[in-house]
């Protein structure tokens, strides 16, 4: 009975290779249609989307040309080749914007970015795109059944970018130890981050590495710009403190702020 099993799956597929390699060569781009809408249902994506790159150009404008690139779009996205989905996807969005499928190849074309963002540490360019247009999305199909996923995609994605950017600020205060040359681009770098990402999970560190590096800067300032530097310090301890009067950063705050105090003494005397 197994061996008898065996020999019926292998005929099945010899059958289908056949049958797929058959239509494959032939001209007939009916045949190629019926065969890759029939691979596309039965999950065999790629060989689908060989016989769908055949006969896509033949199709446009015709009435099955709609469904023809929406599975052409969604086979690159089911073998995994994001950046040709995200364009077919963005083709058939501008070819058929009134299609049923269109909030649909929306967000997959959006998913196909995501998809492509790599980890913080590199160049983040895939990742505005994909923000760029997962925001489109939300804010084109708030009743979306997709609109959930997408909103999860998007908030991953900004946290991605906040955190390559507090990483540039931490770097600045840890070099700015050295070479105070780097306390300026320190301090502007975590003003800017405060600025762009009000709501971070990084906010915090982000205020005290504002006042760390405005600290420093201060106490290393000629005496006609250290007072006026070191009341900039206390304005950035306060704020610090204000948001988060249990910050795991206090002690060394408080520390920091009695040397800003006592600079501050020295100065009124």
């Amino acid at each position: 009975m197994r061996q008898l099993l065996s020999l019926l799956v292998f005929v099945v597929i010899f059958s289908s290779c056949s049958e797929y390699q058959k239509v494959l060569k032939n001209e007939d781009s009916s045949a190629k249609y019926e065969l890759a809408e029939k691979l596309y249902n039965a999950k065999d994506y790629k060989k689908a989307n060989r016989l769908l790159e055949q006969i896509a150009p033949k199709y446009v404008g015709k009435p099955q040309g709609e469904r023809v690139m929406f599975f052409f779009a969604d086979s690159y996205f089911k073998i995994g080749d994001y950046n040709l989905a995200g364009y077919q996807f963005e083709r058939f969005i501008k070819s058929y914007p009134k299609s049923e499928k269109l909030q649909e190849a929306a967000f997959l074309g959006a998913q196909s970015y995501y998809e492509l963002s790599p980890k913080y540490s590199l160049d983040q360019t895939d990742t505005d795109k994909a923000l760029v247009k997962l925001q489109n999305f939300i804010n084109t199909y708030p009743n979306s059944e997709f609109f959930e996923r997408a909103n999860i995609m998007a908030k991953e994605l900004t946290t991605k970018k906040e955190k390559k950017a507090i990483e540039i600020v931490a770097q600045y205060n840890k070099i700015s130890a050295f070479d105070f040359s780097f306390l300026t681009p320190a301090i502007s770098g975590a003003e800017n981050f405060l600025s762009d990402f009000p709501g971070s999970i990084y906010r915090e560190d982000a205020l005290f590495y504002k006042f760390n590096a405005s600290t420093n800067f201060a106490i290393n300032s000629f005496d006609s710009k250290k007072a006026e530097r070191l009341q900039s310090a206390k304005v950035a301890y306060n704020n610090l403190k204000k948001y988060y009067p249990e910050s795991k950063y206090l002690k060394k705050a408080d520390d920091m702020m009695q040397t800003i105090n006592k600079e501050l003494e020295n100065f009124s005397k």
